[in-house]
This record gives structure tokens, C-alpha cells and sequence, in this order.
């Protein structure tokens, strides 16, 4: 079937919106720069894989520019979960350097190895990448490891933090993270077209992260304006 870009180009207007509405706003700035990291690669994401599917079949370096965007995007959950996370900080902070140094390792892979990714099919508003084994097995066990600290980690946080607004920050996270994995696996196992092209499939559905990315700053600029008020209402 032939590919349309129009859901890819929309997603990612949205998501660019967002992280530009994001870091024009108040908050504290490591968290609004992460999450805003996050939806530009997210909307990046979005963005090769038009250039790849409308292309097809001459798209040079793109399916592999694809991998290297979505490689940082578990590291960069980690990092604002530990950035969200005072009270775990120093093991959550730990856990996400280490993923960004392993994603930093894994980028330059690619882009140094022009055999990475052998093939690229279009279908309808997805993307299958081919990527011979054992390859794409290390590449899949770093990103599904780092999929998994996002969720685990996050629930550890909503569970062991005694903070309400940290609470509810970590939530958000949890429940962006759940909202597109959970949905995206589900179909991968069970629509047949869209099995294998999961790395595809799951960043469509990431639109949902970031609704509640989106949801999370909207959480995080009105505490920091309460926070702002509040010694002039003492005065």
C-alpha cells in the first residue's frame, strides 16, 4: 500500500509545538529541556521517516539517521526520571549516564556502519527496517533495557517518593511511558502487516508520551508560578 505522510508531519508538528511552547515558559530548566529533547526527537523521528518512505527506494543515509534519533530516546527518559527523582537521585543520575554513554557508543556504530540497517519497506503510515542479526539483537536489548528502567524506575519513584508533586510528575512519566510500549507491542504481536516494524509502530504511538510530556510541563509551569507567587502573597 502506499505510504502517506500526512499522520508523520502532524505528529511531529504537534510535537515541536510543544517543546517550543516548553522552553519558552517557566520551570525548572534541566526538566524543561529534557522533555523538550525528547519531543524533538521524537518529532525528528517522524520527520526522517517521511524523507525515507518518499524516497524509497534511494534514501542514502536515512534509514540509518532513523536508529541514531530513537537511540537516545530511552537514555533521555532516564535522565528525567532521576532529574524528577531528588530522593533516588544519585542512582537514577548513574543509570542514565551510563545508558547515554552506551547510546553515544551505539550511535557512532551506525553511523559508521553502512550495513546497519540492509533495507527499508514503506506501508501505509509505517516504516519496517531491516537489520541483520546480530546487530539489531544488541541494539534491541539496549533500547528494550531502557525502555523497561522508564517504567520501572518511574513506578519506584510514584512508590517511594513522599512528595505529592513529585508523585504526580513521576505518574505522568509512568503512564506516557505505559501508553505507548504497552499499545505498540500489542499490535506488533497481532497485526500482521505491521510485524516487524516495531521501532516504527512504537514511535507512532509515542505520540501518547507526549501528550503526557506535553501534560507534564503543563504541571510543572504551575508549580513553579505558584511557586513564584507565593512569597508576595506572605508579604
Amino acid at each position: 500500500m502506499t505510504y502517506s505522510p500526512i499522520l508523520a508531519i502532524a505528529t511531529a508538528f504537534f510535537e515541536i509545538s510543544v517543546a517550543i511552547w516548553a522552553l519558552r515558559g517557566p520551570g525548572r530548566k534541566p526538566i524543561i529541556r529534557t522533555t523538550s529533547a525528547i519531543l524533538i526527537l521524537l518529532a525528528a523521528y517522524q520527520l526522517v521517516e517521511v524523507l525515507v518512505c518518499t524516497r524509497a527506494p534511494v534514501y542514502g543515509f536515512m534509514p540509518q539517521m532513523a536508529f541514531i534519533v530513537v537511540t537516545w530516546l530511552p537514555p533521555l527518559g532516564l535522565l528525567l526520571i532521576a532529574q524528577l527523582s531528588p530522593s533516588q537521585s544519585s542512582v537514577n543520575y548513574a543509570i542514565s549516564y551510563f545508558m547515554l554513554a552506551v547510546a553515544l557508543s551505539i550511535v557512532v556504530w551506525i553511523a559508521f556502519d553502512d550495513r546497519f540497517v540492509s533495507d527499508s519497506v514503506c506501508n501505509i503510515v509505517y516504516a519496517k527496517y531491516s537489520s541483520p542479526l546480530p546487530r539489531f539483537r544488541i541494539y534491541a536489548w539496549f533500547y528494550w533495557i531502557g525502555l523497561f528502567g522508564m517504567i520501572s524506575l518511574s513506578a519506584l519513584g510514584v512508590r517511594n517518593s513522599d512528595d505529592l508533586g513529585q508523585q504526580r510528575l513521576l505518574k505522568t512519566v509512568l503512564m506516557g511511558s505505559l501508553g505507548f510500549i504497552v499499545p505498540a507491542v500489542v499490535v506488533n504481536h497481532f497485526v500482521t502487516a505491521a510485524q516487524g516494524a516495531l521501532p516504527s509502530v512504537m514511535c507512532h504511538f509515542a505520540l501518547v508520551l507526549a501528550i503526557f510530556l506535553a501534560k507534564l510541563i503543563t504541571i510543572e509551569r504551575r508549580s513553579s508560578l505558584a511557586g513564584s507567587l507565593e512569597p508576595q502573597h506572605r508579604g
